[in-house]
């Protein structure tokens, strides 16, 4: 007991190193903590997902729902308003091609079937919060471009669980309407988008009877994972929630709340010490959570491994293709173009959804729930190679011609 609560306190002051060394490397500090993961549980073995037990899961779920809440708080209602359209096109047509690649690799490389196919296909759709929202910041992308890449991991990761789910009833009962599957989707978005905008108005008009009582500066959160469970259990996204939550809190006034006297004065804001509580939040979950992560991987034949980097590569080689139709206009520099052609590592959603296939005796579940942990080290790795990769010389050079960007006038 007392090695692991030493293994604690040092992992934090080594997150901290690991981000000082991203600012000045590149280096992702996610990598890095997903590799010690992967020491500590597959290679020798310490720990294992089963020693953590439900606990490890919903830590996941814990982790996940706070960097989409902070990650929420720092986005701009104008930015956002700007980039829906950058958005959709990029999320939906990511995410199609993805599940379209995935699954023509699972069928003529795996041997699946088609249903089993689609299902690593959805399963490897969407990108992750976890993953991106950290990297984005570490990055200091700009506000449009995070924007974008913050509601794509969001949206991607519903259109994933509900995909996944959708195919999992044809198989256990033959069939599914498309009607009903597009109503699903659309539902889940909506209805949570207004249940988290309804909570943060709700939630900013009794903040300040809340901050009366002694030690309420996590109260916040508290309420962000009531949000969450109550619209999930509505059968809505709760992650959507989370995120539209924490937009709210920091741009009530677009809103213009302030025009109703009975509620403007009741509003209290967040304040400077409520969002730093909420980043080192982000900080410490998300430092356990890649370690747990890397902890959760199964390496499996080297055959499933090598047909799952080649998987992988040419999901990023498509993600350059749709970057540049999406990022074609100039405001978009090349910078910040080639850093949301990079981002695209699979991440929670991914590691929990591999494994219903298998639980639900589908033939090949043991193939898709193993390629999908693959494909999430991998995903996370070549992201952090090609972050790394990208303040030589030569590497901006090739960004520049393949995305059709000019290269800033210093360096041409």
């Amino acid at each position: 007991m007392s090695t692991t609560i030493l293994f604690i306190g040092l992992m934090v002051f080594f997150a901290h190193f690991l981000s000082l060394q991203f600012r000045k490397t590149n280096i992702p500090d996610v990598l890095v903590l997903v590799i010690v993961g992967i020491v500590l549980g597959p290679l020798l073995g310490f720990v294992s997902p089963a020693d953590f037990g439900k606990v490890g899961s919903l830590f996941a779920t814990i982790a996940l729902v706070v960097i989409l809440f902070e990650g929420g708080t720092t986005l701009d209602m104008n930015v956002l308003g700007r980039s829906l359209a950058s958005t959709g096109k990029l999320a939906l047509g990511c995410f199609a091609l993805t599940a379209i690649i995935v699954t023509l690799i699972g069928i003529y490389a795996l041997g699946l079937t088609i249903l089993p196919a689609s299902m690593l296909g959805f399963t490897l759709g969407s990108t992750s919060p976890a993953v991106i929202i950290p990297m984005v910041k570490a990055l200091r992308v700009s506000d449009k471009p995070a924007t974008i890449l913050v509601l794509e991991s969001a949206l991607t990761d519903v259109l994933s669980i509900i995909g996944v789910f959708a195919l999992l009833q044809v198989h256990t009962q033959g069939g599914v309407g498309a009607g009903h599957l597009i109503g699903s989707v659309l539902s889940a978005m909506v209805f949570a988008t207004v249940i988290g905008v309804l909570g943060g108005i709700g939630w900013l008009l009794v903040l300040g009877k809340v901050r009366d009582f002694p030690n309420t500066i996590s109260s916040t959160l508290a309420f962000v994972f009531i949000v969450y469970g109550a619209t999930e259990g509505l059968g809505f996204s709760g992650a959507i929630a989370s995120l539209a939550l924490g937009v709210t809190l920091t741009n009530f006034k677009k809103f213009k709340l302030h025009h109703i006297p009975s509620i403007d004065r009741n509003i209290v804001p967040l304040n400077e010490v409520d969002l730093i509580f909420y980043s080192e939040a982000v900080f410490l979950l998300k430092t356990y959570f890649f370690v747990y992560l890397g902890i959760s991987v199964h390496f499996s034949a080297v055959h499933l491994a090598l047909t799952t980097v080649a998987m992988v590569l040419a999901v990023y080689a498509m993600r350059i293709i749709l970057t540049r139709f999406v990022f074609r206009d100039p405001e978009y520099s090349l910078r910040d173009t080639a850093f949301t052609s990079m981002l695209a590592p699979k991440g929670l959603a991914a590691a929990v959804l591999a494994a219903l296939p298998l639980h639900y005796g589908v033939a090949g579940g043991e193939i898709i729930r193993d390629t999908s942990y693959m494909a999430v080290l991998f995903s996370i790795t070549l992201t952090a190679l090609l972050v790394m990769a990208y303040s030589s010389h030569f590497t901006q050079r090739f960004y520049a011609m393949i995305l059709g960007k000019r290269l800033p006038e210093k360096d041409e």
